[in-house]
């Protein structure tokens, strides 16, 4: 799954960034409700948003109502460490899917996304020809074996098979896959040609478009 998490708390970002990478997400971290609302417009191809209130430029709840305009089936979990009661209501009724307040498990966190992820994607399996990612269990398959992948190949083919059949430049590809993780000036290239290796023989094309990105497809 690919997470936004909009969180001014650098601290908890990079821990909670760190713990759902582990968890085999990925995630892309926003500190300012502004940009919050400006990467939720439109087809933002993101499963889950997880919004803290207190943010600066703009609140979270503004944040919630100006996604929920166009977009009322994309997940949003509030933290926050507003205890107020009207805080909590006035968000869901905003909108909001769930609720945890500050200070909270790393634990009881992720068993938050997987029941909102449970609840509104019954069936997470991507098909690309021979190609199949089974979004809730984190599986890849090529043709009738399991494909077994390091983290970070993992991330980067996740998120090419949820772009499939369209090209994705390089920016888009380390926000979505990698979101604030340091990465050297060629990694892609690198973990792109390393996946292309693995797909070879099989129905599933990785290939390189002139000027716009990779595009993944099935022949």
């Amino acid at each position: 799954m690919t997470l936004l998490l909009v969180e001014d708390d650098r601290l908890l970002a990079e821990t909670l960034v760190d713990a759902l990478g582990i968890a085999g997400h990925e995630v892309v971290h926003l500190d300012n409700g502004i940009d919050a609302r400006d990467r939720l417009q439109g087809n933002h191809r993101l499963d889950m948003v997880l919004l803290d209130l207190n943010l600066p430029g703009l609140g979270g709840l503004e944040v919630l109502e100006a996604l929920r305009r166009h977009d009322s089936s994309t997940p949003v979990l509030i933290l926050t460490a507003r205890g107020a009661v009207e805080d909590r209501v006035r968000g869901l009724d905003l909108g909001a899917d769930d609720y945890l307040a500050k200070p909270f498990s790393l634990e009881e966190l992720e068993a938050r996304v997987r029941a909102l992820m449970r609840r509104r994607a019954p069936s997470g399996l991507i098909t690309v020809g021979e190609l199949s990612f089974d979004s809730l269990a984190q599986r890849f398959s090529l043709g009738d074996e399991a494909l077994a992948l390091p983290p970070r190949e993992q991330r980067l083919l996740g998120c090419l098979m949820r772009h499939a059949g369209q090209p994705v430049d390089k920016a888009t590809l380390v926000r979505e896959a990698f979101g604030e993780e340091e990465l050297g000036d060629n990694a892609i290239e690198v973990y792109v040609h390393r996946l292309r290796k693995r797909l070879q023989g099989h129905r599933v094309n990785l290939r390189t478009v002139r000027g716009l990105g990779y595009l993944l497809e099935a022949p």
